[in-house]
């Protein structure tokens, strides 16, 4: 298909311009980071002179705005005497509009052919497809790339998962061919001490990244095989090859016998090379000291695995472990394991639900009002905080969806306005405004935060509960509109099911609700995220607020560690029937006149693969489930 580029920021096109041009004419082009650039998005630097990239997304301003814009920037495209320049445009250009480029860029400009316009521009991404699926924002015009990348993505996950236990071999030492000893070998592999199975996830993410430290690491993860088939292989490798030893140090890890004989193997051997830190123990609990080595200093990941990684790779560099002296590389023995350890998928296609609400219509333009005449500034920015539809300030006015007489109703008591500048929404939010001096992120950022203020008012509106997360906002079902206990029909197709959004669970009353984040890619929607309230049980139909959000977080991990998809699920669709009423759509109001609408039914999507999991429960049996639906004893509180 023919791209109009419209989906690309300024700085998107730029870099799709520079990896076309630069495959097309076979050079690389430097790229540099955005604000002034000296006339140039891209250059090639050689002995017989620079070759200079220059991209103008001008989709909407037309071939004659490029022109004015060339003109002005005549005198410093000779000033970089480059020995070529090349123009990219979302413009289109005619034939005559290309030689009309050419004379005004000037001799730089080797011929009208170096002025790329959007047709040139789409020849290329045919020729070159793989720098489409590099583009990814370009594929929510092409459901034909999209499909394709699914497509390998799923080829690729479907491929069973092969591989002989070959990774230890090539690490073991060659008999000497006269001696019953090993040829001495160097020492340069960091050995994991862990347990099988309790450690493998953590050995799974940790290997892979200190491989590509360039270290050379060994677990018995990588022999692919169960049991003790390697265990004789696995001791020669810790006794002839380790330079440093990993100890994973947690209760169950440091109980399992093989582990134990790991860790006398590797005490002795650290006293033989004389290293009295050669063993290294990796605190994943509080609290865990190892006989024998307990004067060791562990680095920690308790506190998050990060930040541990972070340790650790410091103390193999004090500590002068080697690294491999070719290239670095990864052991793709990692990703087998974990691939035979996956769930397996199966090629039947599947249909899920998202908890995506697609927008259905926004309004055609956002207006930018200035003030007429003398007003106070103060007065106006308190007026704003009150409005009653979405604003938001930008320079000396705002912006709003608000048509003239609605602005003057709402702050007339504050002053008059002028409507100074009226921008197709979608272009706003793709390219920005120059008038205004923002470009398309900061001005997405201020349709994003309307969007979200125009939910919150339709959410107050309907008599939900807000709630102030760490870093959003969320609405819950209240007392007034869910009694406890009480279930909620959804289902607008087929079976009809049911919900609860409010009960009581380990003597706390748990109310379900969602924060809802607007999001403009690849199409226009709102994502819901799942949130659980609590307040204490006093036999009140509200219950007593929690005002500790450490121990709303402890409720969250016990009450809730029960529930399954299907419950999530429900209480989903629940929450949404409830508040749309009986309505297919829900109507978020950024104006008197203008609306937001969005899809009340989250989005369906038909997965290309499925799994085998096991389903033996519907929806509604599972919300009886009285571990976490029922009136439990009341849960002591631990002491603080």
């Amino acid at each position: 298909m023919n791209y109009d580029f419209a989906t690309l920021s300024f700085s998107d096109f730029e870099a799709l311009s520079r990896d076309l041009l630069g495959r097309e004419l076979g050079i690389r082009f430097e790229a540099f980071p955005e604000g002034a650039d000296d006339g140039m998005d891209g250059r090639h630097a050689s002995g017989e002179g620079d070759v200079i990239l220059q991209a103008k997304h001008y989709l909407r301003s037309g071939a004659s705005k490029l022109k004015s814009k060339m003109k002005s920037e005549r005198a410093a495209i000779d000033a970089l005497a480059p020995q070529r320049y090349l123009l990219t445009t979302s413009a289109s250009l005619t034939p005559m509009a290309k030689t009309e480029l050419a004379e005004i860029i000037g001799p730089s400009l080797n011929s009208p052919g170096d002025v790329w316009g959007p047709d040139d521009l789409n020849a290329l991404l045919r020729k070159y497809p793989d720098i489409e699926q590099a583009h990814p924002k370009l594929w929510q015009q092409s459901t034909g790339v999209m499909k394709a990348v699914v497509a390998d993505a799923v080829r690729e996950a479907l491929k069973p998962a092969t591989g002989t236990p070959t990774a230890i071999v090539s690490l073991l030492p060659k008999p000497h061919p006269t001696e019953s000893a090993f040829i001495e070998v160097e020492r340069n592999v960091v050995f994991i001490i862990k347990s099988s199975p309790v450690d493998d996830d953590f050995v799974l993410w940790l290997g892979p990244k200190l491989e590509a430290q360039g270290y050379q690491v060994f677990a018995d993860i990588l022999t692919l095989q169960p049991g003790d088939r390697w265990r004789r292989q696995v001791n020669t490798v810790l006794e002839t090859r380790a330079a440093k030893v990993l100890l994973i140090s947690r209760a169950e890890t440091l109980n399992d016998t093989s582990v134990q004989d790991d860790i006398d193997i590797a005490i002795d051997l650290g006293k033989r090379l004389d290293d009295s830190r050669f063993i290294i123990p990796l605190r994943l609990e509080d609290g865990q000291k190892v006989k024998g080595i307990g004067d060791a200093l562990p680095v920690d990941f308790v506190r998050g695995w990060g930040e541990g990684l972070q340790l650790l790779v410091k103390a193999l560099q004090r500590q002068k472990v080697p690294k491999r002296d070719a290239q670095t590389s990864i052991n793709p023995n990692w990703e087998l394991f974990r691939r035979r350890s996956a769930i397996p998928l199966i090629a039947e296609s599947e249909r899920l639900t998202s908890n995506w609400l697609r927008v259905e219509e926004v309004p055609d333009h956002i207006n930018f009002y200035e003030p007429s005449g003398a007003t106070d500034d103060q007065s106006v920015k308190r007026a704003l905080a009150t409005s009653p539809f979405p604003v938001s300030e930008q320079g000396r006015g705002f912006l709003t969806f608000a048509t003239g007489p609605e602005v003057e109703r709402a702050l007339s008591e504050v002053g008059r306005f002028k409507l100074v500048h009226e921008i197709p929404l979608t272009e706003f939010v793709t390219s920005g405004s120059e008038d205004l001096g923002l470009s398309n992120q900061p001005a997405a950022n201020k349709v994003n935060a309307m969007l979200k203020d125009a939910w919150s008012n339709y959410c107050r509106e309907r008599g939900l509960i807000q709630y102030l997360y760490s870093n959003a906002v969320g609405f819950h079902a209240s007392a007034d509109l869910a009694p406890i206990g009480q279930r909620f029909p959804w289902g607008r197709q087929g079976e009809r099911h049911s919900s609860m959004l409010r009960n009581v669970a380990k003597g706390h009353i748990w109310q379900f609700g969602v924060t809802a984040l607007p999001a403009f890619w690849p199409f226009w929607h709102f994502k819901l995220k799942s949130r659980v309230l609590f307040a204490a049980d006093d036999q009140t139909p509200e219950g007593k607020q929690i005002e500790d959000p450490r121990k709303m977080h402890r409720l969250r991990r016990s009450v809730c560690k029960g529930w399954r998809n299907k419950q999530w699920h429900g209480r989903m669709l629940a929450f949404l029937d409830l508040i749309s009423g009986d309505s297919a759509f829900i109507r978020l109001q950024m104006s008197p006149s203008q609306h937001v609408i969005l899809d009340a039914s989250p989005i369906l999507f038909s997965s290309p693969v499925s799994t085998r999991l096991p389903d033996e429960l519907d929806g509604d049996e599972e919300e009886v489930d009285e571990t976490t639906l029922g009136r439990p004893e009341v849960e002591e509180e631990p002491n603080e």
